[in-house]
């Protein structure tokens, strides 16, 4: 007798996944797009596809309101139903809940603070606060760095088990600097970036040494090791099973926050204790 797994009309799960890829790949050039939104010529150039199998995928992506069409150009834009999605997302829950604590860590510090959580192998920014000097840290949002390499990343990394550290560095412990999530093959110029003389971490015994650090006591900090002239500091935001699942971060150029490193580690490390609290207190109320 024919059993259910065997037969022929049984889905393999995995059958789609190369065309799931390629409609993330159209979702993706349409977010980085103006407000024009694209052509059906121009996504199958920025695809590298043939026009007809791109119009065919983008005018099913816009029945289920993925991207919608101008009636009057005809270019495709993002759908309302991605950002109805996207509301609904652990991140968007997370951003919601940290937004006024990195508005107070950024008037506490007056330098820009960020939220970050991680990716696979970089850390993805989900939200800065801006500070109000005119020479200031950048706004990372949107974009995901080496976590490796970077002090959030590294907090995002300190509750795991030595094992699982020295297999994710086997697999990412070499990625580069900068990647933009709608161009992941952009990387930007490693020459503004990583000066190699402030290098704390360069293999897996320094940053199982850097992480046991941040264990102890209770954030990381950076000195031009990411970028010239910019230091910053990071502390682990956790969930209500005491898990990091995310990290903020204050960045400053090094000659104004430089001395005040340290004791910023410690307002940091507070106020994700907060957001901790918050995020654990709204996971019981739900």
């Amino acid at each position: 007798m024919t059993s259910i797994e065997d037969s022929p009309q049984t889905v393999d799960p995995r059958r789609n996944s190369a065309g799931l890829r390629r409609d993330l790949e159209l979702l993706e050039v349409l977010a980085s797009a103006t407000a024009d939104g694209l052509g059906v010529l121009q996504v199958a150039d920025l695809v590298g596809r043939d026009k007809g199998m791109v119009s065919r995928a983008l005018a099913t992506l816009a029945e289920s309101a993925l991207v919608s069409r101008d009636p009057i150009t005809r270019n495709y834009r993002l759908g309302y139903r991605l950002y109805s999605l996207a509301a609904r997302t652990f991140e968007s829950h997370l951003v919601h809940v940290a937004t006024p604590y990195l508005r107070q860590l950024e008037m506490a510090t007056r330098e820009t603070t960020h939220l970050c959580v991680l990716r696979g192998g970089n850390v993805l920014t989900l939200a800065s606060e801006e500070s109000d000097h005119d020479i200031r840290g950048r706004s990372w949002k949107g974009l995901t760095t080496a976590a490796w390499q970077t002090p959030s990343g590294r907090v995002l990394l300190s509750d795991w088990a030595e094992d699982e550290l020295h297999q994710w560095y086997e697999i990412h412990g070499h990625d580069p600097a900068i990647i933009t999530p709608t161009s992941p093959n952009m990387v930007m110029a490693e020459s503004a970036l990583m000066d190699e003389k402030n290098r704390v971490v360069t293999d897996f015994d320094s940053l199982k040494t850097e992480i046991d650090r941040i264990r102890k006591q209770g954030y990381a900090t950076i000195d031009e090791e990411f970028e010239s002239g910019v230091v910053a500091v990071s502390a682990p935001i956790y969930d209500s099973q005491h898990r990091i699942i995310a990290a903020i971060n204050v960045s400053a150029p090094k000659p104004r926050f430089g001395a005040r490193l340290n004791g910023a580690g410690t307002i940091t490390a507070r106020i994700a204790a907060e957001i901790s609290a918050a995020i654990g207190t709204n996971a019981r109320d739900s």
